[in-house]
């Protein structure tokens, strides 16, 4: 009797298949079997690409004549401490009675090659294979992916672009690692007095270093420069309200030299001149010229994909991008979420119809229970495939993360802060499904002397989806620390400080002096109380966090000056929501940044300052967004066919072997030597 064999990427989604397929199952060494099928699993990779030496003995020695290396044929083997693992799967894979094999790894490009390299190795003929296409672990998405499984061939392409990917990481590294140590390493580790230094690089962690000792640069070069904003309390009716002056055309101070942006003046003297004159006889009265009323729509956010996630949970929660990946894949074998490593913010339309049962599934989760129930009774659900929440042509190849609605038993083994990422994805979810939030603002022009000094104050007047975004956490709730809100005050002040310096006046009032500004006529005097000189100074950019950095690796396109290029990389950024958090750890891990645990801000070391001046003086196109971008967009072509792998592989060969010949003969170690003495003085000698 002939059987099928399904092949999960670990052991518990493979236990989750079997428990799906609801076949008799036996335990065996490494797999299940019933009369019916076969379940097995990889370990991760169970098969990597050899080292140079496996090729030739002779590249076991680094040396500028091996390089660059660029083999014709690459070589692939089983890794150690796999290898038993490995034995079990390629004799299922071979076994007589298999006869259609289903890849069940991750859906995704790496998934798919975990696959496809266990089958390369185990010489598989003959088989047919089809390809399972999940988005979560829940027992009627495992078996719509059997039901629905595609011949293997139709992921060739993505195949391709996974291949080229380790083949462009490998060549990358190995070839530029070896130049750079060679050439640059005596100059580094006699530098810093160390035994010995590897130089590492790669196609996306050096450009990485490079955004964040450019950053640290920024910063460190920054001139502060103070700026005095005037400002006028005004009496409304009891209320004291600040107006903040600003220069419109009539003024006297139109279009001055004297001015910093249109909100102030750059020296203190002329701030105090306008003020005697705004004060001297005859005293002015202020005049109420304009009033401005205005709604304010907001919207429910888009869903969280991967890079959304760690972003908010930098700054909610203070735990790095890898530990919120671990955590969300967590809830995804768990069946609580679907597949964590996407870039989507939509839903398909597929999804769409069935969404009702994610739904109902959440009104067993106490802590939203009440708003499912609402969101089902009133039906908002049924139109939400018209909505900009679900478009299916901004999916590649998976949709936004959201609750499946099930898994919830699971609940209580989740350690606390997984318990709260998971309401953070519940209640992002379940706001999709609420009217926007509406603002009542008010915007007022005060005239004195013929300046304009203006206010604004807004409230809420109708909560909207806002309702459904209140955390059961939140720093806003009982229970909260002095500490908790010092740093509350603390953020606050800061916006404010930022709001003036972009000439921004807008306060939150309460709704009993919303209807007395409502009353207000155009025209009527008020009272003066005081004229003030504010001070403030520009800021200097913000050091990335680790959730920041990963939306900006995201989004590497803002990095672009032409719009067509841009345009060209869009979704592709710098990496993969699968791998962006293995590169920042990396990269602290190898000590060229530095990750402060309790804020979560990155900075560079002194060792990594030193090594980004190697890249600069030698491969400086490492550097730079737009080349890790575009080598990202390249793969994705490849891997929705629109270019050849050929194509694509001849010219990786082209840039590495040009680089690292060009690498060779360089002689600039001397001019290194001045730079490493400039960077080392910002760092703290120990």
């Amino acid at each position: 009797m002939k059987k099928n064999l399904f092949i999960a990427e670990k052991p518990s989604v493979a236990r989750e298949f079997a428990k799906a397929l609801k076949y008799k199952m036996s335990n065996r060494d490494g797999y299940m079997e019933s009369d019916e099928a076969l379940v097995t699993w990889c370990v991760g990779h169970l098969v990597t690409m050899s080292y140079p030496e496996a090729y030739d003995e002779k590249y076991r020695r680094w040396s500028l004549e091996t390089i660059p290396f660029i083999p014709e044929n690459f070589k692939y083997e089983v890794i150690d401490g796999v290898k038993k693992q490995f034995q079990i799967v390629s004799g299922l894979l071979n076994r007589e009675d298999v006869d259609t094999i289903y890849v069940c790894t991750d859906s995704g490009r790496e998934g798919e090659y975990i696959y496809r390299l266990v089958e390369q190795q185990a010489h598989v003929t003959g088989k047919k294979r089809k390809r399972v296409w999940i988005d979560s672990q829940t027992e009627e998405e495992i078996l719509r992916g059997i039901r629905e499984a595609k011949d293997l061939s139709a992921y060739d392409n993505l195949s391709d672009a996974a291949y080229l990917r380790a083949k462009e990481d490998y060549l990358m590294g190995i070839n530029f690692s070896r130049v750079l140590t060679l050439k640059y390493s005596y100059t580094v580790k006699s530098y810093l007095k160390a035994d010995k230094a590897v130089i590492s690089v790669g196609r996306v962690m050096t450009c990485v270093l490079g955004m964040v000792v450019n950053r640290e640069r920024e910063i460190r070069e920054f001139i502060k420069i103070p700026f005095y904003r005037v400002l006028a309390d005004i009496d409304i009716r009891g209320k004291k309200c600040s107006c903040e002056w600003k220069t419109v055309e009539g003024s006297r101070y139109f279009a001055s030299p004297l001015l910093y942006k249109e909100n102030g003046f750059q020296k203190r003297e002329t701030a105090e001149e306008f003020l005697q004159y705004l004060s001297e006889e005859p005293v002015s009265e202020p005049e109420l010229k304009s009033i401005e009323k205005k709604k304010e729509t907001k919207n429910p956010p888009l869903l969280y994909n991967l890079a959304e996630l760690q972003n908010d949970c930098s700054k909610l929660f203070k735990i790095s991008p890898d530990e919120t990946l671990r955590i969300a894949q967590e809830l995804y074998e768990k069946k609580l979420t679907t597949y964590p490593r996407t870039d989507a913010r939509v839903l398909s339309s597929a999804v769409a119809k069935e969404i009702h049962r994610n739904i109902s599934g959440l009104k067993q989760y106490g802590i939203v229970s009440e708003l499912a129930e609402e969101i089902l009774a009133g039906g908002s659900f049924k139109n939400i495939a018209k909505s900009r929440y679900v478009n299916d042509k901004q999916i590649t190849d998976h949709y936004a993360i959201i609750p499946t609605g099930q898994g919830l038993h699971a609940l209580s083994s989740l350690n606390p802060t997984a318990a709260k990422v998971y309401e953070c994805i519940v209640r992002r979810f379940l706001c999709i499904f609420y009217p926007a939030a509406i603002y009542q603002k008010i915007s007022l022009r005060v005239d004195i002397k013929g300046e304009a000094f203006f206010s604004g104050f807004k409230v809420l007047a109708e909560s909207g989806y806002l309702k459904a975004a209140q955390y059961s956490f939140s720093a806003g709730r009982a229970g909260r620390t002095a500490g908790a809100e010092k740093k509350e005050e603390n953020k606050a002040d800061e916006k404010k400080e930022s709001d003036a310096e972009n000439g921004q006046t807008e306060e939150a009032c309460d709704e009993s002096f919303m209807e007395i500004l409502k009353g207000l006529k155009k025209g009527e005097k008020l009272a003066l109380q005081e004229l003030t000189i504010k001070e403030g100074e520009t800021t200097p950019p913000k050091r990335y966090n680790s959730g920041t950095m990963i939306l900006t690796m995201e989004n590497a396109g803002q990095f672009i000056e032409d719009e067509e290029l841009r345009a060209q990389i869009k979704g592709s950024g710098i990496g993969t929501s699968a791998t962006r958090a293995e590169i920042l750890k990396k990269l602290v891990h190898i000590k060229y940044l530095n990750l402060n645990k309790k804020t979560q801000v990155i900075t560079p070391t002194l060792l990594g300052e030193m090594i980004y001046e190697v890249v600069s003086s030698s491969i400086k196109p490492l550097l730079d967004p737009r080349l890790t971008a575009s080598w990202e967009k390249g793969l994705n072509l490849v891997a929705d066919g629109s270019i050849s792998s050929q194509e694509y592989m001849t010219k990786l060969d082209d840039f590495v072997t040009r680089r690292t010949n060009i690498v060779k003969q360089m002689n600039n170690q001397a001019t290194l030597n001045a730079r490493f003495r400039y960077a080392s003085q910002f760092y703290k000698k120990t």
